[in-house]
């Protein structure tokens, strides 16, 4: 049976960046919700790697014959101790939206110089493997918290995530350049590879 990789989760746009940065894999790609897996998964690990880790393990366990992936990813910003982290998602509310959820952050810092607004964005992939095996890799992408709200590409935090050497939002980037140089994009790239090893080897 020709091996399929399953995504944890039903962000469609994570599965549009997903889907571009793995298509020369040549598998079959299907988010969880394609692939007919409907559960609610708690995600209480303590870190990025075991949250991703979590999310795959709990489809794999559906879905045994496939690959499943799953990333966890967040904003951490060093003024705020690191926070939202790796409660990003949940931050201010699970269902409040994202343009919400930014204003408060800028809120926080408001009056707070450039230099001490330093954050960067984290996301780690895990990848559970038919034979049960795990490998798990984090990246990230450095910038700081803009002071307003700018740029319509993107979703979730990235009006508000200035890079500097670009001079914009990662939501005022192209969607090809900011998978280039976005933490998703650069984890997704490094996965890529452990995955061609072990499809090249056929787990």
């Amino acid at each position: 049976m020709k091996k399929r990789i399953i995504f944890a989760t039903g962000n469609e746009n994570k599965m549009k960046e997903i889907r571009m940065i793995l298509k020369d894999l040549g598998l079959e790609i299907l988010s969880m919700k394609e692939a007919g897996v409907d559960i609610d998964i708690v995600e209480d690990g303590m870190t990025f790697e075991e949250n991703a880790e979590i999310k795959a393990r709990s489809v794999a366990r559906i879905l045994t014959n496939d690959i499943v992936l799953a990333d966890d990813s967040g904003l951490e910003i060093d003024y705020l101790d690191k926070a939202p982290g790796i409660y990003s998602a949940r931050f201010a509310g699970e269902d409040t939206s994202y343009d919400i959820k930014n204003r408060i952050l800028l809120d926080r810092l408001e009056g707070v110089p450039e230099e001490e607004r330093t954050a960067r964005f984290v996301c780690a992939v895990a990848a559970v493997f038919p034979d049960g095996t795990v490998s798990t890799v984090r990246k990230t992408i450095e910038g700081r918290i803009a002071e307003e709200s700018a740029g319509d590409n993107g979703f979730g935090y990235d009006p508000i995530f200035y890079v500097p050497e670009y001079g914009c939002t990662t939501a005022q980037m192209s969607p090809e350049q900011k998978n280039e140089l976005s933490h998703r994009g650069k984890a997704l790239r490094a996965m890529r590879e452990i995955l061609k090893e072990k499809i090249g080897g056929d787990m």
